[in-house]
């Protein structure tokens, strides 16, 4: 269930998730959105695995990706928009769980540069397990319409 919050950034955020076909492709979904703060959820899909049945590190990237980002989002006025520039990934424990927590925080706000950290947790019998953490340089786009969203 979204946590629904009385945000002007909500309801671009949510359009915006909704046309990323990488993300539906994966079954992801947008849980919590609050200024600074996005999470997304997966639930275990073995086609969204590796040989050995953990969740794909570039699965665990990408849904850190756009969690950070759309934290990024958060923090910008509504004709702006964010692109990744560089992120590192952190995988410290095998993607195993029924479900997947993907949360991205803001660790630096500004104008030009936004910095943002990401943690994902794997979901299961017992409590939240670290999986993977992600620094992630995000820039602020102005001026270019064909971005907007």
């Amino acid at each position: 269930m979204l946590d629904k919050g009385n945000n002007d950034f909500r309801e671009r955020i949510e359009t915006s998730f909704a046309h990323q076909g990488a993300m539906a492709l994966i079954g992801a979904e947008l849980t919590r959105i609050q200024k600074g703060t996005v999470e997304i959820e997966l639930s275990y899909d073995q086609k969204l695995t590796q040989q050995h049945g953990f969740l794909h590190a570039g699965i665990i990237a990408a849904v850190l990706d756009s969690a950070c980002t759309y934290a990024a989002y958060t923090m910008i006025e509504p004709e702006a928009s964010i692109l990744t520039i560089e992120f590192k990934v952190n995988l410290m424990s095998p993607g195993k769980g029924d479900r997947f927590l993907f949360r991205g925080e803001i660790t630096k706000p500004g104008s030009n540069i936004i910095v943002a950290d990401g943690r994902a947790y794997s979901i299961g019998d017992g409590p939240a397990k670290l999986i993977a953490s992600m620094t992630g340089t995000k820039m602020v786009l102005r001026g270019r319409e064909e971005l907007a969203g």
